[in-house]
């Protein structure tokens, strides 16, 4: 194969097909046009490749149509721009949405924990199942404390995080099912108030709430979102109003999924706060400030960061370009 008599018969179709990728507008014929003599140029190179193999001549028109493709299908977005979007707009929108169905889950397991430790407290025949009265009286008086210092900070705060980051991952993953988010939520509940009613009974109720609130103001508040946004991605399976049943689902699975990847950063910070804080020799007003300081922060993201992306219209799910197609529906 000539490949100078190639280029020659080709150099007007390619040096047009130059001239649309790099035209910044181009209106309805011109885009045909490109598309054609893409598909040209495209037919041109595999002739190329397959008779001469790797040539100067194949490399130049690999570039061209490289530049002619990104014209058509656009170039990927800068992951600094992605990573922004995904921080100030996708996040904070999701985490907004569940706002109230993370306030009934923290009152349902603030109620549940409360009736276990009403239950176990009020009878000393409960009380002793949960073990002797040498057992139950060191863990209230050493082993709850101990708890947080018996090992390194560095790798405690980390055990507690991936623990807390791997529950937070099953609650939104496994929320379609419908029993996955009410089992965690009971077991949560429940070894919060079975923990209490032993504190309580051995008169270390301050002792409880002292070593709980610094870190578990955020953490438990991270278990609730991700339990909310189970329940969430199940109702819209559940009752998917005017779209279809695939459609409801995948919308809401893809904005919800965001939360995860989000709750990974923040019980990060409540692990910190567990592993460092918690066990540290400080004031007590000093560790719980820490502790309140994070949830305010998370807070704050939420509301502020998180009502005006949902006044814009962000829900957290993909821009409609990576979302892909999507079928027409009533209503």
């Amino acid at each position: 194969m000539d490949l100078d008599a190639l280029a020659t018969a080709r150099h007007d179709d390619w040096e047009r097909l130059d001239a649309l990728a790099r035209s910044r507008r181009l209106d309805g014929p011109e885009a045909d046009e490109l598309i054609e003599r893409y598909q040209g140029a495209a037919s041109d190179l595999s002739l190329v490749q397959t008779t001469a193999g790797s040539t100067a001549l194949g490399d130049r028109l690999s570039i061209s149509l490289a530049r002619a493709r990104l014209r058509f299908t656009g170039a990927p977005e800068n992951p600094l721009l992605q990573f922004t979007r995904f921080a100030v707009v996708s996040l904070p929108a999701a985490l907004y949405r569940l706002r109230w169905l993370t306030l009934a889950v923290a009152i349902a397991t603030v109620v549940v924990a409360a009736l276990y430790t009403w239950w176990i407290g009020g009878d000393p025949r409960v009380l002793a199942t949960l073990g002797t009265e040498r057992e139950l009286r060191q863990i209230a008086e050493e082993g709850f404390v101990a708890y947080y210092s018996e090992n390194p900070a560095a790798s405690f705060a980390g055990a507690v995080w991936t623990n807390n980051a791997w529950i937070a991952a099953q609650a939104v993953a496994f929320g379609i099912t419908g029993v996955w988010v009410p089992y965690v939520i009971l077991q949560n509940a429940q070894n919060l108030g079975v923990t209490a009613a032993v504190m309580f009974a051995y008169d270390e109720a301050d002792t409880f709430f002292l070593y709980i609130a610094p870190h578990g103001l955020l953490e438990l508040t991270c278990v609730f979102v991700a339990a909310a946004a189970g329940l969430r991605i199940f109702w819209a399976w559940v009752a998917p109003g005017p779209r279809s049943r695939g459609l409801a689902l995948a919308e809401e699975a893809r904005s919800l999924f965001t939360v995860v990847i989000g709750l990974v950063f923040f019980l990060f910070v409540s692990g910190l706060i567990e592993g460092f804080v918690t066990p540290a020799p400080w004031p007590w007003p000093v560790k719980i400030g820490i502790g309140a300081l994070a949830l305010g922060g998370f807070l704050a993201y939420l509301i502020v960061l998180g009502g005006r992306a949902a006044r814009a219209g962000e829900t957290g799910d993909l821009v409609e370009f990576d979302a892909g197609a999507t079928r027409i529906t009533v209503g």
